[in-house]
């Protein structure tokens, strides 16, 4: 049991910081990120480049894929959904953008990195071992530990610095807001910037565990999706709540419904299914309309 839990909280703090990033991106624009999972796998890539060809410390790689997804997502807020949405009265509009953009970082990705599994050597070996109950790596305990100061670093910062109070209030009452001297186009591209360095500070966190590959983007993305529908769309905490609800189902299916398969995403895709059609906002989420 210990073990389960160990493993439920490690999945748990990866999965909150990938959700954090793309509610934070829904809250503010209204927008679904298709291409959050993609932005990810940009993430793990650009560390590995760096840690593994350039022979630079991890820390520097990791620094540096999350400023180079703020960039991107700086750009494509700017140049790409900024002028949807203005142009644009209908939804759909963005959600096909976002699908177009996933589709394109997949081929930037493969084009400039390739198709195949990379990763880098172990952050920090050895393995921490107590009375044979629990056996966790210290590498994974350290990116625990790092994704969970990212999630309280990201909780201070929105609650106590002035980009975060303005993003709080964009995504509370965007009229308002604007009415209050927010200035909208500014603080909408420094959340889908921050959204999108999430997304890379993960990747960047785990190629030294699982590795990446081209592959990653479309189920990282569908997990994100939906740990946002377990705790409640543009719900910072639902997000957190979502993330590791959904690593200690994962961690439990995995070893509890070892003997009978593969069928672990089936049983958690069918709970979500009957949990939605139950209370379809999510745990924190307000009904809609």
């Amino acid at each position: 049991m210990e073990q389960i839990l160990a493993n439920g909280l490690y999945l748990g703090a990866q999965y909150a910081l990938i959700a954090l990033g793309l509610t934070l991106i829904f809250s503010l624009m209204n927008v679904l990120n298709f291409a959050h999972g993609q932005m990810y796998v940009f993430g793990g890539f650009v560390t590995y480049t760096v840690v593994a060809q350039f022979g630079l410390p991890f820390v520097v790689g990791l620094l540096l894929s999350g400023a180079i997804l703020a960039v991107i997502g700086a750009l494509i807020e700017k140049f790409l959904f900024r002028p949807v949405i203005r142009k644009s009265k209908r939804e759909e509009s963005t959600m096909l953008l976002a699908a177009g953009v996933a589709f394109f970082l997949d081929a930037v990705i493969l084009l400039a990195f390739g198709e195949k599994q990379r990763g880098i050597p172990k952050i920090v070996d050895g393995v921490m071992n107590l009375n044979f109950r629990l056996i966790m790596p210290y590498d994974r305990i350290m990116v625990a530990v790092l994704a969970v100061a990212a999630i309280i670093g990201f909780i201070l910062y929105m609650q106590y610095s002035k980009p975060g109070r303005a993003m709080r209030a964009l995504a509370q009452d965007r009229v308002a807001a604007q009415l209050m001297g927010v200035d909208v186009d500014r603080y909408s591209m420094l959340g889908f910037a921050f959204g999108a360095m999430l997304a890379g500070v993960v990747g960047g966190l785990l190629v030294a565990i699982t590795g990446v590959n081209l592959g990653m983007g479309g189920p990282t993305s569908i997990k994100a999706f939906m740990m946002i529908m377990i705790g409640g769309a543009g719900v910072i905490s639902g997000a957190i709540a979502g993330g590791f609800i959904l690593g200690m189902m994962e961690s439990v299916g995995l070893s509890v419904l070892a003997a009978y398969g593969n069928i672990t995403y089936l049983v958690i895709f069918a709970s979500l299914l009957i949990f939605l059609a139950i209370r379809p906002q999510g745990l924190m989420g307000k009904p809609w309309g």
